[in-house]
């Protein structure tokens, strides 16, 4: 088994576990034909009821949940990336939710209140993101750096300043959207059609550019850290900062990079979530999909490719969670699949050694006949 199998399969692993295990307490407490039933109602609510449509059903039975899971996915996608590139310079981002309330409040205020062409809009509501993001993650890479700081501590709380300052008080205080008459409207002000990201299938499915630069950015971050120099230093950082600083790498300069490049991605996602499907920055930015980063970047290994396949699994299967409620299943349990294969992942170890197991057992045998075979020399 090569190293790279050896990388991955446990998360494979712990994925398939989670699955098995969340069937079984839906089959205890209902039945085993409500388990399956509930699970095919999920996985049609994510990839499309390909069934149906085959059988001459409408095409929104397959565009529209592969537009909910895509949107998903690239939010998963764009926060666990942010979580592993901090995680490649030995930093532990906990900060992304809030980096990525900042972001989405940039990209809204940027959509809503600049007047440009949509070639020229949108790229600057998502930069504005970008920005906003770096700026609010830089000051806990600034903290850790130059103070000494733990990167835990100054990330949570600065997760609660982002919610205490954006959502309880400037989107309903100075940067509410004036309501028209009798309206009364939540958040700040409807962003401009020049500003929305584009829906690849038209109106009917959510599908939008947000999911192609999810996995554009998680293909970039994996080429810059396996190609360029800047991304080798990183790495390098993370694995050994004193071998580092003694090799001539600027090790505080690459770890406030690596922290900067979280915060853009988490942005970004607060912009894809507010130029894709939005519209505005709400009351409250909903989901907390920047600590669901957390677990998409440990199932992906910490991998900016396994990172995206991570979080289209789980983009799908937290899509088709409402068509659960059809059997009487909480549309949260895609949560709770997420959580156990977050556990499973914890207990990688476990994983290995059975592995390692595995493989000497298979050795031994493979041994065992070419042993049985070799003719002892008579004296």
């Amino acid at each position: 088994m090569g190293e790279r199998t050896r990388q991955v399969l446990p998360s494979v692993l712990s994925v398939l576990l989670a699955l098995a295990v969340c069937w079984l307490l839906i089959a205890i407490t209902r039945d085993a034909d409500t388990a399956t039933r509930a699970y095919l109602q999920m996985l049609w609510g994510g990839v499309g009821n390909w069934p149906a449509f085959l059988d001459g059903g409408s095409t929104t039975t397959v565009v529209r949940p592969l537009g909910e899971a895509a949107m998903k996915a690239a939010l998963l996608t764009l926060t666990g990336l942010s979580v592993a590139v901090a995680f490649k310079v030995g930093l532990f981002n906990i900060g992304a939710q809030g980096q990525m309330i900042w972001g989405a409040l940039a990209a809204a205020l940027v959509g809503a209140h600049v007047s440009l062409p949509g070639v020229l809009h949108v790229p600057l509501a998502l930069a504005a993101a970008a920005v906003a993001g770096a700026a609010w993650a830089s000051i806990a890479g600034v903290l850790k750096l130059k103070r000494g700081v733990h990167e835990v501590i100054s990330t949570i709380m600065l997760n609660w300043v982002a919610v205490s300052l954006v959502d309880n008080w400037l989107v309903i205080g100075p940067l509410r959207a004036v309501a028209e008459g009798a309206s009364s409207i939540t958040g700040t002000a409807e962003i401009l059609p020049s500003a929305q990201l584009p829906r690849l299938l038209g109106d009917s499915s959510r599908l939008n550019l947000g999911f192609p630069l999810a996995l554009a950015a998680a293909f970039g971050v994996w080429v810059w850290l396996t190609r360029t120099r800047s991304g080798y230093e990183t790495r390098a950082v993370g694995l050994t900062p004193e071998a580092a600083r003694a090799a001539g790498i600027p090790t505080l300069w690459r770890a406030g990079g690596a922290m900067a490049l979280a915060g853009a991605l988490a942005g970004l996602a607060g912009a894809v979530l507010v130029l894709g499907t939005e519209g505005r920055y709400p009351g409250s930015l909903g989901a907390p999909y920047g600590f669901d980063g957390i677990a998409i970047a440990l199932i992906g290994n910490n991998h900016p490719l396994g990172a995206a396949l991570s979080a289209i699994v789980f983009g799908i299967l937290r899509a088709g969670g409402t068509r659960m409620q059809l059997l009487g299943v909480h549309k949260s349990f895609p949560e709770l699949i997420q959580g156990f294969a977050l556990l499973f992942v914890a207990g990688r170890m476990v994983w290995l050694a059975l592995l390692a197991r595995r493989q000497k057992r298979a050795q031994a045998r493979a041994q065992g006949p070419a042993q049985a075979g070799v003719e002892v020399p008579r004296v």
